[in-house]
């Protein structure tokens, strides 16, 4: 797959929960930790609407 755009999301805290998330591509939402986005780093594959329920869930 081509790369993603990763961006701090906006859910992340200031202290070490730090996700980043990229939305370029249709149809998928791409999480990482941002402390290990290294090129061999896992990245979970989420649709959009698995992602909008995770970030909605409280």
């Amino acid at each position: 797959m081509s790369k993603f755009d990763f961006v701090k999301s906006s859910y992340s805290q200031l202290a070490q929960e730090c996700v980043e998330v990229a939305r370029n591509f249709p149809g998928v939402v791409a999480v990482r930790d941002s402390k290990a986005p290294t090129p061999d780093a896992p990245i979970l594959h989420l649709s959009p609407t698995a992602w909008r329920k995770f970030t909605a869930a409280q």
